[in-house]
């Protein structure tokens, strides 16, 4: 059996998690056809995959953006119970247990939860989207007015 938890970006509890007990391969990223699936805007349609052979568990890095553990990107890397790896270099975290009993799940803050399962990082859309809104308060001037200038 294996276990696999999204940690709080800002501590390390569970906030959702995963158990697989008959799965030789786990797939994880944004696309729906994965095992687990993490909306965000680093995480790769396929991202990460967890294989078993025999008793080991090994990851392997999909994704363009990489995958880190101890901050240090790895391709393909034999995990052990408690490695927990990031998805990109400001993405999600997830802890993986071997062979352990599922986490109990902290409530999260009810705000915190689906910015979670969003978007780890603005998207460049976001971005643009916030600098080109004009508030109530930002006034153009009139093509005459700026002549005068």
């Amino acid at each position: 059996m294996i276990t696999l938890s999204l940690l709080h970006p800002h501590q390390a509890i569970p906030v959702k998690s995963w158990t697989f007990e008959n799965e030789s391969t786990i797939r994880i990223g944004r696309s729906t056809d994965n095992h687990v699936v993490l909306y965000s805007a680093v995480v790769s349609r396929h991202h990460l995959e967890i294989r078993q052979q025999g008793d080991t568990w090994t990851i392997v890095n999909l994704g363009s953006n990489g995958t880190y553990v101890n901050d240090k990107p790895v391709s393909q890397m034999t995990v052990v119970d408690g490695t927990i790896v990031r998805l990109a270099r400001s993405g999600p975290q997830i802890k993986i247990q071997i062979d352990a009993e599922p986490p109990k799940i902290v409530a999260p803050d009810p705000q915190v939860l689906p910015k979670l399962l969003q978007a780890s990082t603005p998207t460049l859309n976001d971005e643009l989207t916030e600098d080109l809104t004009l508030s109530n308060t930002d006034i153009l001037p009139s093509p005459a007015e700026e002549d005068d200038h």
